[in-house]
């Protein structure tokens, strides 16, 4: 298996960026204010002007942060793990022409998800700091939450990228379980609002557990599921290992196909 090279990876990450606003005035401001404008239909449309409110408060803008807090994780979760699953096709000119690390064309996603989660995240706490917002201490936490869902889209992306090179299905069926599992994740409402049954199966689900996370440190100011997060940081190693196994055992052979 090639070796990792950061240069190669912070490099295509810069092109990843300069493709995505290639052509446009504004260029790489996008980054900046695509997170304004959608916080801004969050908290003010959704909050003020819609009337939305979260059950047990009586803040108005309770609902709207409550959705930003599900909607700007779960956006790059998402985005990485479907960006993912099709990188070795898309590209696959450079793969068959140069000894490139497949590690390196996950990493780059995943980084280039990364910057745009942090600009989403600065654009938020500059909002929640003009409206007075009460920061809870456990603000700690958020990076390694952050860690935790990158890595398991890194797992499930790398599961996906293998598959995707054999089954040319896997990328649409990726679409469509991460339009499922999106629903089946409390982010656009609350748990409480569900069947008793559907609560539990709820509980088990590895993106509510994260989600509830950032709700519990910015909404509810309460500490996260500690002992569930422990489970879950054992799980995606788990899951991260078995995929980078597998991407060993088939490397040669997804050389082949491409």
């Amino acid at each position: 298996m090639s070796s990792l090279n950061l240069s190669y990876i912070i490099e295509i990450t810069r092109r990843d960026f300069a493709e995505r606003f290639a052509g446009s005035v504004f260029g790489s401001l996008w980054a900046i204010i695509w997170p304004m404008v959608n916080l801004f239909i969050y908290i003010v449309i959704f909050g003020k002007v819609m009337g939305a409110r979260l059950p047990g408060t009586s803040d108005m803008n309770a609902y709207g942060v409550y959705l930003a807090t599900g909607l700007i994780p779960w956006t790059a979760f998402a985005a990485t793990i479907n960006r993912c699953t099709s990188v070795f096709l898309e590209k696959k000119h450079i793969i068959t022409k140069v000894n490139t690390s497949f590690l390196s064309l996950l990493l780059y996603i995943n980084l280039s998800e990364s910057i745009t989660y942090i600009i989403s995240m600065v654009v938020f706490f500059v909002i929640l700091a003009f409206q007075g917002h009460e920061f809870n201490r456990l603000l700690w936490i958020v990076p390694f939450l952050y860690y935790l869902q990158q890595l398991m889209a890194l797992g499930i992306g790398l599961f996906g990228a293998v598959l995707n090179v054999f089954i040319r299905d896997v990328r649409e069926i990726t679409g469509v379980i991460l339009q499922l599992w999106f629903w089946f994740t409390p982010i656009v409402y609350t748990r409480d609002i569900l069947p008793g049954i559907v609560q539990k199966l709820v509980a088990w689900n590895p993106a509510y557990i994260i989600i509830e996370s950032y709700h519990r440190i910015f909404v509810l100011n309460a500490s996260p599921p500690f002992k569930s997060l422990v489970i879950l940081t054992v799980i995606t190693h788990l899951i991260l290992f078995c995929s980078f196994l597998m991407l060993r055992y088939l490397e040669k052979d997804i050389r082949d196909f491409l």
